[in-house]
């Protein structure tokens, strides 16, 4: 059906504000970057492994709350457990402030009854600061510092990841999923769920591993840079794919085709392929989109 001038004009205002929101979320990122220029490294690093498992049965939650630099890499298996392991490294200029460093940033873990959070902890934070380490030497707050982790989660569980800047990936997960990263290249590989990925800046790269959508759908927005949509061979299911400001969509996925009454332009596509279903929906604020089908 053909929309109305009114609805038309309602979606314009909520691209439009959905626009102003991502590309704000990316400013503010590159305006503390240019507040806070990377310093030289200091002489010194270290890195320390850290271990911890949580029993959580299906079904379950995990909050993730990322420090401001490092990667997360999120996988599911068949244990009614949470496994994480965390490598931290630090930098410094003496050897006795390594101690002094390593009692900040860390990260702590919470649990109650079904809901699990991982919370990083570090210098970045000036209320942990307060709260923690009132006698913190100014010195090392600038330090530069990092985690990487390692999480396996049970398969069918709810997730609430809050990143900073680092590379993830997630596969084998498929439940309630909510990221949000401020520069990320993440690898998403999905079958279904309830998904909503938020990125100011970078790459995110999604694999549908089933022919069908299993969940409500999904729904990937990133204000500057390059979203690719990798369907198989045979996928049914609705695709919104839209550019708002400068970029374009790409579509080489032949099984896709514009909905009935709409047409395919540079910058926006209301797709089906097969016999439709759950809607995928892609928005980039400026960069491309591009929907292929997968290599595997």
């Amino acid at each position: 059906m053909t929309k109305s001038p009114k609805s038309k004009k309602l979606f314009a205002v909520l691209s439009g504000t959905l626009l102003i929101c991502l590309l704000s979320a990316q400013a503010f990122a590159q305006q503390k970057d240019k507040k806070q220029p990377p310093a030289p490294l200091p002489d010194l690093m270290r890195q320390t492994t850290r271990h911890e498992t949580k029993r959580l049965g299906y079904g379950s939650t995990i909050t993730i709350l990322g420090a401001p630099n490092g990667s997360i890499i999120i996988e599911g298996w068949n244990k009614s457990e949470v496994d994480i392991t965390a490598e931290i490294e630090l930098h410094a200029n003496a050897e006795e402030d390594f101690a002094l460093l390593a009692q900040v940033n860390s990260f702590t873990i919470d649990k109650d009854g079904n809901h699990v959070r991982i919370i990083s902890t570090g210098t970045h934070d000036k209320k942990f600061l307060k709260r923690m380490a009132k006698d913190f030497p100014k010195r090392l707050v600038g330090l530069p510092w990092k985690i990487d982790y390692y999480i396996r989660v049970p398969m069918m569980s709810d997730l609430d990841i809050d990143a900073g800047m680092g590379p993830i990936t997630l596969k084998g997960v498929e439940g309630a999923i909510s990221l949000k990263a401020v520069q990320s290249n993440a690898e998403l590989t999905l079958t279904g769920g309830i998904v909503g990925a938020t990125v100011a800046s970078g790459k995110v790269n999604v694999r549908v591993a089933s022919r069908s959508w299993r969940g409500r759908g999904m729904e990937v927005r990133l204000a500057a840079g390059d979203v690719t949509l990798e369907l198989p061979t045979g996928f049914s299911g609705d695709v919104n794919a839209s550019v708002l400001r400068n970029g374009k969509v790409e579509n080489t996925y032949t099984a896709l085709e514009p909905r009935e009454d709409t047409t395919a332009t540079e910058r926006a596509l209301l797709g089906r392929a097969g016999a439709g279903g759950a809607v995928l929906v892609l928005t980039v604020g400026d960069g491309t989109i591009n929907i292929k089908g997968s290599d595997k």
